[in-house]
């Protein structure tokens, strides 16, 4: 399981939606939309994490998480 935390994140620098993302990442809408929706994330470039983590000053740790299946989420 992928747990994104884009929107936690976005809250934390107060941005507002995705357009303000795009404009100040300089990201396509496709690829904010697919982490902020998580969906078909498996297909994210390393490119664009490697730029959002840059861009929110974060680790891709904290961007991303990877949970094996047999592995309950740890709070």
């Amino acid at each position: 399981m992928i747990i994104v935390h884009l929107r936690e994140l976005m809250a934390r620098k107060k941005i507002d939606n995705i357009k303000q993302l795009m404009e100040e990442s300089k990201l396509s809408r496709n690829a904010i939309n697919k982490l902020y929706r998580e969906n078909d994330v498996e297909s994210i470039k390393l490119e664009t994490l490697m730029r959002l983590c840059d861009y929110f000053h974060c680790h891709l740790s904290q961007l991303i998480e990877y949970i094996p299946d047999n592995q309950k989420k740890r709070d």
